[in-house]
């Protein structure tokens, strides 16, 4: 017998290993017939999608051949006569109707401009609050309602006037007219043409101040408009004036990086001179206004001096013809009390029209707006003609900024090159 644990000895194979690997040997041949019947299959169906493609060729070149229809030419390029005149059309309709559309909206636009150019005039006086410890907010809130008392004591200040003086007017002109008629020549064409009997008769006619106006519903219309336009422009100042800084920041965002900081600091500056100038303008204006009310009730106009003192120093924001139009409306009124008085309005209005244009504004308006004086005629005629009293208003700032432009842009760029 062999020793137990004897390593030498042999052991007899097991027949079930055997048969296992037999049946492995028969899948994976079978495996390989299958995947040899897969690749034949997909050879086939390439060879297939060839003869398709082929086929497919041959019907396009049997529906394009290279003569009879011909072949597809290349895009239509743009420079293209009919191309380019279709554009050039699109264009002119689309500039046309953006031109007609503007139209429409220029009340509206009209109104944002003078929102904007107010708030930026108002907000040197709201930095001047925050200089004194406010926040921005509360200082918006003390301008504004600065302004709407203005406002409020303007209309009550001059409506009841303006109504008095309208109707002693229409009271006081038929002794006027009998006045006119112990003139000799006159008295000799009145009783040739009776020219100043058909003026009497239509002075006293109860509904003259409804023809001049249009009518109730004419003088309502224009009452209602003012009123609104006057409310859209209060509301529209205190957005811009409150976010004056953020619209800012928004605007020069839009500008590239490289040029942000230039375009910024060029930015602020037309933004100062701009509220510089209607800060000088509102103190030009304000002194004339001050003068004008000790001057009236020196001369003993004191039922009127409030009024007429408000009027003058808004007509003196119109540049040129202002102060021509406030002393023309108090000379009127001062004629209405005696003549002595109306002479002494309208000489005292033309002097201190020469003290505030060779004295008062130059000193005031050197620092916010220095415009040579022919550029700032040109400026206010062109404004005048564009938009009217708003457009004179806007077009001596508006030069100002124009020229700062000039300066530090394209005469900076033509020293360099």
């Amino acid at each position: 017998m062999t020793p137990s644990g004897d390593d030498n000895s042999t052991a007899t194979p097991d027949p079930a290993a055997g048969q296992e690997l037999a049946k492995a040997a028969r899948e994976a041949k079978l495996a390989a017939a299958h995947a040899e019947a897969a690749a034949d299959h997909a050879e086939k169906a390439a060879d297939e999608a060839d003869e398709i493609v082929d086929q497919a060729e041959l019907l396009i070149e049997e529906r394009h051949p290279d003569e009879g229809m011909g072949r597809p030419g290349p895009p239509i390029q743009r420079s293209n006569p009919f191309v380019f005149g279709f554009f050039a059309a699109l264009g002119v309709l689309v500039a046309w109707g953006l031109w007609n559309a503007l139209g429409h909206a220029r009340s509206v636009l009209i109104l944002l401009v003078v929102s904007m150019f107010i708030a930026v005039g108002l907000n040197p006086l709201v930095e001047w609050f925050m200089r004194r410890g406010l926040k921005r907010g509360l200082s918006v809130g003390v301008v504004f309602l600065i302004m709407i008392l203005a406002v409020a004591g303007v209309g009550f200040a001059i409506v009841p006037v303006v109504t008095d003086q309208i109707d002693g007017l229409i009271k006081n002109a038929p002794q006027w007219l009998d006045l006119l008629q112990k003139s000799r020549t006159l008295d000799e064409l009145d009783n040739k043409y009776h020219f100043i009997q058909k003026a009497q008769e239509y002075i006293q006619d109860p509904a003259l101040a409804q023809k001049a106006f249009g009518g109730i519903l004419g003088v309502g219309k224009v009452v209602a408009n003012a009123l609104f336009n006057t409310f859209t422009i209060l509301i529209l100042t205190l957005y811009f004036l409150a976010s004056l800084p953020t619209v800012k920041r928004a605007a020069y965002s839009l500008v590239p990086r490289t040029r942000r900081n230039r375009v910024a600091i060029l930015g602020d500056e037309v933004l100062t001179r701009v509220g510089g100038y209607v800060s000088g303008q509102f103190t030009v204006a304000l002194c004339a206004g001050v003068f004008m009310f000790i001057f009236l009730e020196i001369i003993g106009l004191r039922e009127y001096a409030v009024a007429l003192a408000i009027v003058v120093m808004f007509t003196a924001f119109i540049p040129m013809v202002g102060g021509l139009i406030g002393v023309v409306v108090v000379a009127l009124i001062g004629f209405t009390d005696s003549l002595w008085v109306g002479l002494a309005c309208l000489i005292y209005g033309i002097v201190y029209q020469q003290i505030e244009n060779y004295v008062v504004a130059p000193r005031i308006m050197k620092r916010a707006v220095d415009i040579p004086g022919a550029v700032t005629v040109i400026a206010a005629l062109l404004g005048g003609a564009l938009l009217g009293v708003v457009g004179a208003l806007l077009a001596i700032p508006s030069a100002a900024a124009i020229l700062l432009i000039i300066r530090e842009v394209w005469v900076r760029k033509a020293d360099a090159s």
